[in-house]
């Protein structure tokens, strides 16, 4: 099992294979929200758009997945000690709460919606006749807000490894590569 488990001083091979599919992924869905908002409906965006759903269920499966794996491996893990590696501790804790808040806010409003979901072909929510209001709401309100704070979240995750390298002269990077 040695380079697949988390040690002290690096993230194992599973939790790098986590993190860097999810980053590959995230910044798929990121790409699609951003090519949108900056020249909206194209075939350009319809085609990075079409999976937005599918991937982003992938993603909330991955994110628990990875989640529990992190949580197994919690004891062999690098040690954040100090005050900024506290502050690490809290960017993480907020990326997963985003992680799971952004797609639970989709599913909710999905299911609302009465529409089918079948992300694989594989049939989650059936097809309704009738809305949920109270379901669509919160994700009409805070899904897209929620995830372009994820994407600052994570910009600002990234930023840090930077600074921790620059400034700190701490290659943290190397723990998950």
């Amino acid at each position: 099992m040695s380079g697949w488990l988390d040690t002290p001083q690096r993230y194992g091979r599973i939790s790098q294979a986590f993190h860097w599919l999810m980053a590959a992924l995230f910044a798929w869905q990121f790409a699609g929200a951003l090519l949108y908002v900056g020249i909206g409906d194209t075939a350009l965006t319809r085609f990075v758009g079409a999976s937005h759903f599918t991937l982003g269920f992938t993603l909330f499966v991955l994110v628990w997945l990875r989640g529990a794996w992190g949580l197994a491996n919690l004891k062999r893990r690098p040690v954040h000690a100090d005050r900024l590696g506290r502050a690490a501790t809290f960017g993480h804790a907020l990326i997963y709460a985003l992680m799971i808040t952004v797609p639970s806010l989709a599913l909710l409003r999905q299911y609302g919606s009465g529409k089918p979901f079948s992300p694989y072909g594989i049939p989650l929510m059936p097809e309704r006749e009738s809305k949920i209001g109270w379901m669509i709401l919160p994700a009409d309100l805070l899904h897209y807000w929620l995830g372009f704070t994820l994407l600052a979240v994570v910009l600002g995750h990234a930023a840090m490894t930077f600074i921790h390298w620059k400034l700190r002269k701490e290659n943290v990077l190397a723990r998950m590569t």
